[in-house]
């Protein structure tokens, strides 16, 4: 057990409630006309970063519709025409998350040695849009798999490497709602995803000698390519780069909001190699595969959505009719998702706010459990589609906590994020066709792991209420200024 003063080594320095705020400016000064010109310049720049970052979410977007077109697809005879049979359209599904798993701890440590992660993120973003297409060029089921695995690894580069572009530029208590807004394209996605594949798969079918399902992937994919194109031009570089979209002093103060948001953790930039030794540190840190293991089973649980519209067709209307019912649920679930991250950064509290959205993932489970009825099950899709916002909470949460340099927060989000990701690679086979229409089976084990997350996350909760515990008491006994926090 280590002594308070060496936890103490462990934990960032913050200007105490007293004297001065998080981003080092006083709390009794706002009338001083230093401070004014600050938030000014503050506002105007958060303003323009903004929009920038913005872009994230239209990626996003894309990004799921790739991900997801298979299971829209699978309702106007991709099985079929590929010759599928048994569980390899489940294995189909499976394969993107296993490229997945290989490329996102090494692509954020890519971008721990590069200066333009705009022209990084962008470019994977072109190919895994170009890879989208081949998949409706497929003539057999073996071709689509690897098609859909390259997919994978590309697409690993994105989420944890936009969550880290994202933590360079805000501080702990603006990261969570941004998030949060970027991770908006998940229920934006999902709501015009389908509205866009009703569309296609109703009155596409035939057009040029293609399957509309193939057209699918077709529009989706060069969708993708031609919007990574433009992130190019659009999305933020490092603040320790140029950035001929700020003025000079803005952009001094970008470097120093984040230099005073990591006081204790280290400076702001890079220090550590980002090599081999931090890997080696990060993977023997129990932490680590604590909270990774507690983001796996979130992703399991949450793994619902990669079979939204079979479920839907479960309540036995049409392919058409079925994608169009997986729209209102997703529009409610992006609103929760802003609403609940805001509030998580507003009261600086991450483990309630998670729970209470696995609280509703659970209720939905266990609503369509229950009976066949149409309303009933309906209303259980819209509980399970505001669970999303917990793996946003969780996410958000491992980049507040393993904040010290820049390096190893991108080593962190990307290993832990890995972790989380097999959770993903084995969910397909969660909900086997054999286990439909009741998918009973499915809702039970989604119930499970979601306990399991929730019991995984109060123990790293405990364990980071103890270092604040520990923190506080030497401050007493040394009669320290209030320092820094680890949020709970």
């Amino acid at each position: 057990m280590s002594s308070p003063s060496e936890r103490r080594s462990l934990l960032p320095s913050e200007f105490g409630d007293s004297t001065q705020s998080a981003c080092g400016t006083s709390l009794n000064s706002n009338d001083d006309p230093e401070s004014t010109s600050r938030k000014v310049l503050e506002r105007n720049l958060l303003r323009k970063l903004d929009f920038r970052t913005a872009y994230l979410v239209l990626i996003y977007i894309l990004n799921q519709m790739d991900r997801n077109n298979a299971a829209a697809a699978r309702l106007r005879g991709l099985e079929e025409d590929l010759g599928m049979k048994g569980r390899q359209f489940n294995t189909l599904i499976s394969s993107l998350y296993i490229g997945y798993v290989f490329m996102q701890t090494p692509s954020n440590l890519i971008l721990t040695r590069i200066s333009k992660p705009s022209l990084y993120l962008s470019s994977c973003m072109s190919l895994w849009g170009l890879l989208t297409t081949l998949i409706g060029i497929s003539t057999n089921y073996y071709q689509a798999l690897s098609s859909r695995f390259l997919v994978g690894f590309l697409e690993a580069t994105f989420y944890p490497g936009a969550v880290y572009l994202l933590s360079r530029w805000y501080k702990r208590e603006e990261l969570g709602y941004r998030t949060a807004f970027f991770t908006a394209g998940i229920g934006i996605s999902n709501a015009f995803g389908s509205l866009l594949a009703s569309g296609i798969l109703a009155t596409m079918e035939g057009f040029l000698g293609y399957a509309a399902w193939r057209w699918l992937f077709f529009i989706e994919g060069y969708l993708t390519v031609f919007v990574g194109i433009y992130g190019m031009f659009i999305l933020p570089d490092f603040p320790s780069g140029p950035a001929r979209w700020l003025t000079p002093a803005e952009h001094a103060l970008a470097r120093r909001r984040m230099e005073e948001d990591s006081e204790g953790h280290g400076p702001a930039e890079p220090t550590s190699s980002g090599g081999f030794s931090d890997v080696l540190l990060m993977m023997t840190d129990w932490r680590a595969w604590l909270v990774g293991t507690a983001l796996s089973c979130c992703n399991a649980s949450l793994s619902f959505n990669m079979f939204f519209p079979t479920l839907a067709a479960t309540m036995g209307y049409s392919p058409t009719i079925s994608l169009l019912l997986c729209t209102p649920p997703w529009i409610l679930s992006t609103i929760t998702a802003v609403a609940v991250a805001r509030h998580s950064d507003a009261t600086r509290e991450r483990f309630g706010h998670m729970v209470f959205a696995l609280l509703m993932l659970m209720t939905g489970y266990v609503l369509a459990m229950s009976t066949m009825n149409f309303t009933v099950r309906y209303i259980s899709l819209f509980f399970m589609a505001q669970a999303q916002v917990s793996n946003v909470i969780l996410l958000t949460w491992i980049s507040n906590t393993f904040a010290r340099s820049s390096s190893k927060r991108a080593l962190a989000i990307g290993f832990m994020n890995c972790i989380g990701t097999s959770g993903n690679t084995v969910s397909p086979y969660i909900w086997l066709s054999s286990w439909g229409p009741t998918y009973t089976k499915s809702y039970l084990i989604c119930i499970v792991l979601a306990s399991t997350c929730i019991s995984l996350c109060w123990v790293f909760r405990r364990h980071l209420e103890r270092l604040n515990e520990a923190a506080g008491a030497e401050e007493r006994e040394l009669n320290l200024t209030k320092g820094y926090r680890y949020l709970l």
